[in-house]
């Protein structure tokens, strides 16, 4: 039966993660895995240009499993709750699989794998839907650029060295230190600019829904006049 160039991909980035996993160095080696598989290190090098490349396809094969992940995870009435929970399920993720999540967040020379990027961007969909609540303090980018560095840093540190990053309350402590700086609580004072944090919720809103009452070229420039309102610059959204 003959084998598609699909499959082999598929085939040969399993045995790579396998490897991964069990290698004492978080490492692996090409001809280990050609050999696992049953072809030449000549097919690896045409379907992932080299190690550096075969890795990256690990990284973003970890990336579709996490995605699908929060995918089955249900959206709730309550987006800050989801957030929460949000939260927990990343650090399970990385619990479950040590050296693929080192391999998706930890810095690696010349890396290309875009699994970091789209983590970043599934996070920043849950923040919008906060800040469409009024739940936000600052724009939902900026926000995800907080959270994100914190949880990932809570869980490398809990892989690389657990006996001393392995508190039961750690990862729980962070998220709410990190939380409560970005979120509003019941107990808050008033908003002190109103008008900014109201701009701030009506930008999250139309990008949560959309308006048909305007053209996507007057849509942009609402959102362009929001920007300015709410004190943000467009690349932390």
């Amino acid at each position: 039966m003959t084998v598609t160039e699909t499959e082999l991909r598929t085939a040969m980035i399993a045995a790579a993660e396998q490897q991964l996993a069990s290698s004492a160095g978080r490492d692996i080696a090409t001809r280990a895995v050609c050999e696992a598989v049953g072809v030449s290190q000549p097919v690896l090098y045409r379907l992932f240009g080299d190690k550096r490349g075969l890795l990256d396809a690990v990284a973003d094969a970890g990336f579709e499993r996490y995605a699908a992940l929060k995918a089955a995870q249900p959206a709730t009435g309550d987006p800050v709750a989801d957030l929460r929970a949000g939260w927990d399920q990343h650090m399970a993720f990385a619990r479950e699989n040590p050296a693929l999540y080192q391999l998706m967040f930890a810095p690696r020379p010349q890396a290309h794998s875009g699994a970091r990027a789209r983590v970043f961007g599934l996070l920043e969909a849950q923040l919008v839907r906060c800040a469409a609540a009024g739940a936000l303090t600052v724009a939902p980018g900026v926000a995800a650029q907080l959270i994100l560095s914190a949880n990932v840093g809570v869980a490398l540190n809990l892989i690389a060295q657990p006996e001393l990053f392995d508190s039961a309350s750690l990862s729980g402590q962070m998220r709410d230190t990190v939380f409560g700086a970005v979120l509003t609580t019941a107990a808050a004072p008033a908003e002190p600019d109103p008008v900014s944090a109201a701009a701030l919720r009506l930008r999250s809103q139309l990008r949560v829904a959309g308006t048909p009452a305007l053209e996507p070229a007057e849509a942009t420039l609402l959102e362009v006049w929001l920007d300015r309102i709410a004190g943000t610059v467009r690349r932390g959204r």
